[in-house]
């Protein structure tokens, strides 16, 4: 057993909140994620998870683990990130892609950051909800969420967006309010259309899976348009957790159905064959696997 390999997946296991969830996002079988965790438990000595509670749960030793485990994968990271790029000159423009909403709240806020690190660095922050085309539009670096198609480039994974269901106080006292997936039947649900098979919406409950088809008399390929109907309590939105993460701190959108976990979105870095010898190119895919896997998105 490699070491490293198994405190990743532990540490993806934990993130995503089961284990299937995980062999999807690596196009795994669910038993290849718990072998590699059964392992990492006979070789540590002790239990990581409490398998016999309802949902997937740390024992008290899997949470001081899980800590310790992101400080270490972190410092890898920085550490790589030191050898890699301490011998290239990282300089010159750089155009990146990303869908609006996702480069709005989770991009522009580290854009900063990063040019603080490299300062010869121009960047080109383009927002589109459509996927630019990379070699048309000479995109030095797209920002993917969802399944990437196989356009003949390379794809990059930065993590997953953990998502979940929300509506508007309005909406509920109006409607009530879904406790198990299968009440979303229904209500009103907003489709987000960018996405394939929209209308399908899938839940991890431990080990368990659920489906629910859902039905609304409103889509968008607008995730701030599907978010603006929210507020106004127009239905029920299967959205990123970033997309509602002010609105639920204020009070002006609920997160529902907290104890099933939705299935998360995959986050690719998108590039050309060419690009991937660049020096910047890599530094900012780098930088943005560190920074979001410290936010929490990956």
């Amino acid at each position: 057993m490699d070491l490293f390999d198994a405190m990743q997946m532990f540490v993806r296991v934990v993130e995503r909140g089961s284990f299937s969830a995980v062999a999807r996002e690596m196009n795994l079988g669910q038993p290849a994620v718990s072998k590699q965790i059964r392992g990492l438990e006979q070789h540590l000595g002790g239990a990581l998870f409490a398998r016999s509670t309802r949902h997937l749960a740390l024992t008290d030793q899997g949470q001081r683990f899980y800590s310790h485990s992101k400080e270490i994968l972190a410092s890898l990271d920085t550490a790589r990130l030191s050898f890699t790029h301490g011998q290239e000159q990282i300089a010159g423009p750089l155009r990146v892609a990303a869908p609006v909403s996702f480069g709005r709240l989770c991009i522009a806020p580290l854009i900063g950051e990063f040019l603080a690190r490299h300062p010869q660095v121009q960047i080109d922050l383009k927002l589109n909800d459509q996927n630019e085309d990379v070699l048309k539009e000479n995109i030095d670096v797209a920002i993917r969420i969802g399944v990437v198609k196989n356009e003949g480039l390379v794809a990059v994974s930065l993590g997953a967006s953990p998502r979940r269901v929300y509506a508007a106080p309005a909406y509920l006292q109006q409607h009530g309010t879904p406790l198990e997936p299968a009440d979303l039947a229904r209500h009103n649900c907003l489709g987000f259309t960018l996405l394939e098979h929209y209308d399908v919406w899938r839940f991890d409950q431990q080990d368990k899976q659920h489906r629910v088809t859902i039905k609304g008399n409103v889509t968008s390929n607008s995730s701030e348009a599907i978010r603006e109907m929210v507020l106004s309590g127009l239905g029920i939105s299967l959205s990123p957790q970033w997309l509602f993460a002010a609105d639920v701190r204020q009070g002006t959108v609920s997160s529902l159905l907290d104890a099933y976990q939705p299935v998360a979105l995959p986050i690719s870095a998108v590039f050309s064959q060419d690009r991937r010898r660049s020096a910047r190119t890599r530094a900012f895919v780098d930088f943005l696997r560190e920074r979001l896997r410290a936010a929490g998105q990956a």
